[in-house]
């Protein structure tokens, strides 16, 4: 293709990895690394608050479930704000809310003010992903896109093990230990400055607004970055070359279409019933898992020791996938990742010694945060520019009904079969993901849609 006639998102495709994805995705990946550290913190600061405050399994499931109720509605408002104002403004201002709601929660004097704070925490954590992973994914070079998406998601293990590593050490410190673990958490809020002032916004965004100065200034300096690595063979880069015979895009009054159209509407269910089931799984395993050793007679602080070297597994399931989600595709590779979280919920469920423990936990947290890094590669190359961020948001925001559903059926499980019926539960839930997976086209290697 003649590089005068490329538009920007071609000429977006066809660049190599540069310095300024990398700059795109570290300063993305941090913003989801705080949203990580803050979701992980809860599960700590419930088994402390079990502990301190001598809440019932019931109280707990409520501070644990709220901020998913926050998050669910967080994601759909914010995914289609994403469209409508741009997705950097909606990350800086997700990070300003939940970062001070965060802060505010150290100083909660009672129950009702603590999950009142945590709604407001969730409003915040929602609406964020969806629109990082869209961001991201939309300055991704074709070839690179699943492998960039997964490795942002990769910095959920990074914030996961923050968490950890603050709720093992801070945590036990003192009976106020969860409030200076809480009170950490207000860092996003000086990160949302240079979320603001440092990542560029969406050139789909700016195109459909009619701002092309701003779509060619972002892409130039794209293309003016150097490689951080050149394939073998590779043709010398032309893309800084003027343009001047390339048309500018069409203005925005086409009609939008909807998710729920007849071309988009068997992806948009196999990707929210996905969505309902990790969610499901995932937050109603880990959020209690601190406060589910305690129950089995570890102290505090063992507790918290398993959860860390658990977690410390989400980082190679991380690699693992993005290496295979380029070599394998899409599909495939969040398909076995989920039949792989099913096993390890199953073995989870039976374990019965702290090896069997720490071994089937650390299996669980391989395969599930690979299936999400998958997942969240695959939400955006779904839908076309006008409903991407809406199309990401909605399926995260159905997700997180599971995600306000899981914390709240961990103790009547409990009650019903122990251990073996909740992972049994969360096994079968991972399995009906992998299987609604044959439902999603395969977009390895393909440009995103623009319609």
């Amino acid at each position: 293709m003649r590089p005068e006639t490329r538009t920007r998102t071609e000429r977006l495709d066809e660049l190599p990895f540069t310095r300024r994805h990398g700059r795109l995705l570290v300063g993305s990946g941090v913003g989801w690394a705080l949203d990580a550290m803050d979701v992980g913190l809860i599960s700590f600061v419930m088994a402390a608050l079990a502990v301190h405050w001598d809440l019932s399994k019931t109280q707990l499931s409520w501070v644990g479930s709220i901020g998913f109720v926050g998050m669910a509605i967080g994601a759909s408002v914010g995914g289609l704000l994403a469209d409508r104002i741009g997705r950097r403004q909606v990350f800086a201002a997700t990070l300003l809310v939940y970062g001070l709601a965060t802060g505010a929660t150290a100083l909660a004097g009672s129950l009702a003010v603590l999950i009142a704070l945590r709604f407001v925490v969730g409003l915040g954590l929602g609406a964020e992903l969806p629109v990082a992973s869209t961001l991201v994914s939309e300055y991704a070079p074709r070839k690179q896109r699943g492998r960039m998406v997964v490795a942002l998601e990769a910095f959920w293990a990074v914030g996961w093990i923050l968490a950890a590593l603050i709720g093992y050490f801070l945590i036990p410190l003192s009976d106020d230990g969860w409030r200076w673990a809480l009170a950490v958490g207000i860092v996003p809020t000086a990160y949302a400055v240079v979320v603001r002032l440092g990542l560029p916004e969406s050139v789909r965004f700016l195109e459909g607004r009619g701002r092309y100065a701003e779509a060619e200034a972002a892409v130039r300096s794209f293309e003016e970055s150097p490689p951080i690595r050149r394939a073998q063979g590779t043709a010398p880069d032309t893309a800084t070359e003027p343009r001047p015979g390339r048309p500018d895009p069409p203005a925005d009054d086409t009609v939008v279409e909807s998710i729920w159209s007849p071309r988009l509407r068997r992806r948009t269910g196999a990707l929210w019933a996905i969505w309902f089931c990790i969610n499901l799984s995932y937050y109603g395993a880990f959020i209690w898992l601190p406060s589910l050793l305690l129950a089995q007679g570890f102290d505090l602080v063992k507790s918290f020791q398993y959860t860390l070297v658990i977690t410390l597994a989400q980082l190679p399931g991380y690699a693992m996938a993005a290496w295979l989600i380029e070599a394998w595709g899409r599909r495939g590779t969040l398909a076995t990742f989920l039949l792989g979280s099913a096993i390890a919920a199953g073995l989870f469920g039976l374990a019965d010694s702290p090896t069997q423990i720490v071994a089937a936990g650390m299996a669980l947290s391989f395969f599930n945060l690979g299936a999400w890094g998958a997942l969240y590669a695959i939400g955006p190359e779904l839908y076309p520019t006008t409903v991407r961020g809406a199309g990401t948001g909605a399926a995260a925001a159905f997700g997180r009904i599971a995600s306000i559903i899981a914390p709240l059926i961990v103790p009547w499980l409990l009650t019903g079969g122990g251990n073996g019926l909740v992972f049994g539960v969360f096994a079968v839930s991972f399995g009906f993901a992998a299987a609604a997976t044959l439902a999603l086209p395969e977009l390895k290697g393909q440009a995103l849609a623009e319609r």
